[in-house]
């Protein structure tokens, strides 16, 4: 009975790192390789989350919490981590370029759906897209990359149609992996939120059956992502009436204690059942 949540932490642990090994082993990342960044990611979280009032963060004090060496927890605090944040900013540009396509009635058909646009050209192009939701970044390199994503396609005439009302990467590997690091860090914050602050707790739920058959699955993945996508878009639309980089023109972002970012999220997850070691013995 002694030491429950660590052993619950343990437990965690493993069932959490199964996947990512994989997708690791999958891409070439050695258990070296995987050290190192875990290592940073210690020193760094240490440094920065894990200060004393009215003290400086020390190499010592990070030493300490971490169990790595002095010498090495300085070793780390001086690596450069920024390049891991430019494939995120991108992917959050994308996103928002995306969603304006898809809410932004400038950029819509007689029928309500996003229209297909014309690269340059005043109210209703591709470009003013990317003025408005992509902050100040050329149209012609969002253009090249959600084109390599498999977001949009450029029609004959030049014209750009969209193929995916949300940022879902069919073809970029590297895409797909920045999802992960966005996505699983967030649920995990709000996993660890809830862990921390019981009495404030963020909304986190999911139903699981583990006998389902395969027939109904096939329905329900598909019900699942129309009625989950419906429900994302409500979300968007509402969020993005509030969202001051949208609806003022100081987009400095700075620090402001009332800035806040907000992400709601949903998955689906299915998988095959092992069969019981005792029905394939029988």
């Amino acid at each position: 009975m002694a030491n429950q949540p660590g052993n619950a932490l343990a437990s965690a642990l493993r069932r959490l790192l199964v996947p990512l090994v994989r997708v690791l082993l999958r891409n070439g990342v050695s258990f070296g390789d995987f050290a190192e960044h875990a290592k940073k990611t210690f020193v760094d979280v240490a440094t920065e989350d894990f200060t004393v009032a009215g003290r400086k963060p020390s190499i010592s004090r990070t030493a300490v919490l971490t169990g790595l060496t002095r010498k090495e927890a300085s070793r780390l605090s001086q690596l450069d981590a920024t390049s891991l944040e430019t494939s995120s900013h991108r992917y959050n540009r994308a996103a928002r370029v995306i969603s304006g396509w898809v809410r932004d009635s400038d950029f819509a058909d007689e029928f309500g759906a996003p229209a297909m646009l014309k690269l340059d050209g005043g109210k209703h192009s591709f470009a003013e897209l990317v003025r408005r939701h992509g902050a100040d970044v050329p149209a012609r390199a969002v253009l090249d990359e959600l084109v390599r994503v498999g977001a949009i396609e450029e029609q004959l005439d030049g014209r750009l149609r969209l193929l995916t009302p949300a940022y879902v990467p069919t073809s970029d590997e590297v895409e797909k992996l920045t999802i992960l690091g966005n996505d699983v860090a967030e649920l995990i914050a709000t996993i660890d939120h809830n862990i921390t602050q019981p009495q404030n707790p963020f909304f986190q739920r999911k139903v699981s059956y583990d006998n389902l058959p395969a027939d109904f699955l096939s329905r329900l993945r598909r019900r699942a992502a129309e009625q989950a996508q419906a429900m994302l878009e409500e979300f968007d639309l509402e969020m993005s009436l509030y969202d001051r980089d949208a609806t003022t023109a100081d987009t400095a972002g700075g620090h402001d204690p009332d800035r806040r970012l907000c992400s709601i999220g949903i998955y689906y997850y299915e998988t095959e059942v092992p069969t019981p070691r005792s029905h394939q013995e029988s």
